[in-house]
Parts: C-alpha cells; structure tokens; sequence
C-alpha cells in the first residue's frame, strides 16, 4: 500500500492521514512507515482509539523499550508507559511527570547509547479557547540545521566533543521550583554524564545531525568555559530557528513519533490546573 500523507512543516514532520493503529500493521505498511520515518524524523497519527497494550505492542515494532529513570512515573502494569501529565491523584500527589520536556531537547541525548525514538500518545488535552490551543510540543530538525550552518562552523564543530548530563538538567529544573522529588544515589549511578559529538551521523540515514540541546548538552570539551558556554548558546539559538521548527497543535488520539537522532524538542507550559493533561510515552532504545 502507498500511505497517503501531508508535511508538517518544509524541514520536518509528515502526518500519514486514515491509519488506525489499533489493528495490526502488515510488514510491507510497517516497512512504508519507517522508511518514512527515516526521511521525517516525525510523523503524526490523527484520531487514534489506543489501549496501553496496543500502545505498548505498536512501539515494540521500533525496537526494545526504556523503562524511565523516574519509576514513580511509569504504570505499574505497564513499565515501559510513562505518564506525562499535571494530574493529581486523590491525595494530591502528582500521577506523572507535569513538567517534562519544558526546555528544548532529545530524549536521553544524557545516555552512552541515546534512545532511536519516542512515541507519545494524547488522552487528555486542555480544551481550546477558539483558535487558542494549550500544551503544544514544538519539535525541531537537528539535520536540516546541521546543513544550513555555514562552512566555518562546521569546521570548527567537526572534531568537537560535548557533555550531556540528566543530573544537571535534573538539579537545574529543582532550582526552578520542579516539586520533582531529588534524584537517588541509584538513580544518579543510572544516568551519568556522557560525552558525544557535536556533529553525530544518524545511525540508520548516515546523515549529520547537530547534536545538542538546551536540556542535556552543558559543556564543550577542551574548551574555555566562557567560549564553552558563548557556542553552545549560539548553537540552541540557531537550531531551534522558526525554520528549522514544527509547533503541533495536540488533538485527543493524537499519536506523535520522532525520531531523536534526529530531533529535539520542547513543551509549551502556557496551560494549569483546572485545564488537565495526559499523554503516555513510550521510548525505543538504540539497537
């Protein structure tokens, strides 16, 4: 079969219209589909009617799943689901994460090896005030900014190496007011700070990819700090260029798929109790 499709946005993101992915999918639609996935980096599933085990079944596809560092926020039944949410339960405790991802990045870019993709899935969504839409997620092309750096910065960028680090983005999210309970020793020993290349080649595609982010990416090797901190401002700044960016209005059933090798991200926190929000993510490590 041919999917029929439409762009997001000229640099990044496709929607493949009319696919319900709560039946199975067949080798020859599930090779159509990760082919275009490679090609995207994002693609967009409208009107989805998902259980956590289609869910769950459907990212399995992709490959093997992360179960979080944040254990408190996955469900119980279903380890591999992260609840991302500002919902509390009866007692006033929060049932997921509700400030995740508010600061551009890539899932895990902190890991030796980072996760291939990510797949969140839209169950609950603050209404829309007319045109007005709440909880949007941005997501930006790390290829297509890679290319449109002039040749200068490219050479300067080719052997460079940076530090990611959970911990930091961790420590600098509670100095913010996140009420996110302090990371444990073990959960420190799970996450510790890595080291990769600025310029990463995509493992599938082979294409280079700008390989930082505001959330993770806190110092460049064999640098001077101030030179450090002076480079990597100009490169968030530059790769998360309205160009480069694809702003999704969520639906509920919405289904989104991106590509973290890729891509980067961030959530738009304009919206609060009363208005509720629940998504569940799952997240495919690398090969």
């Amino acid at each position: 079969m041919t999917l029929q499709t439409r762009p997001l946005a000229p640099t990044i993101g496709l929607e493949v219209i009319g696919l319900d992915l709560s039946k199975p999918l067949d080798h020859a639609t599930f090779a159509e589909i990760s082919d275009l996935f490679n090609q995207h980096a994002i693609l967009l599933f409208r009107g989805q009617d998902l259980t956590e085990d289609q869910h769950v079944t459907l990212s399995r596809r992709f490959g093997p799943l992360q179960s979080h560092v944040l254990k408190d926020y996955l469900k119980s039944d279903h380890p591999e689901l992260l609840v991302v949410s500002n919902i509390l339960d009866d007692q006033g405790r929060p049932i997921g994460i509700g400030d995740a991802g508010q600061t551009w990045h890539s899932d895990t870019s902190y890991a030796t090896k980072p996760c291939h993709c990510s797949l969140l899935y839209a169950r609950e969504i603050p209404a829309p005030d007319g045109e007005r839409t709440y909880g949007d997620t941005a997501f930006a092309s790390l290829i297509a900014a890679y290319d449109a750096l002039p040749a200068e910065t490219k050479a300067k960028l080719a052997d460079k190496r940076a530090i990611h680090s959970y911990e930091a983005y961790y420590l600098r999210k509670q100095k913010e007011g996140s009420k996110r309970p302090s990371l444990t020793k073990a959960q420190q020993q799970e996450v510790p700070d890595v080291v990769h290349p600025m310029v990463r080649p995509h493992p599938i595609t082979g294409r280079n990819a700008l390989f930082v982010n505001e959330g993770y990416t806190i110092r460049v090797l064999d640098m001077d700090p101030a030179e450090s901190e002076a480079l990597l401002n100009e490169l968030f700044a530059f790769s998360t260029s309205d160009r480069f960016v694809y702003r999704h209005k969520w639906r509920k059933g919405d289904l989104i798929l991106w590509d973290n090798w890729a891509s980067q991200h961030l959530a738009i926190a304009d919206y609060s109790l009363p208005q509720r929000r629940l998504l569940h993510r799952t997240t495919v490590l690398a090969a």
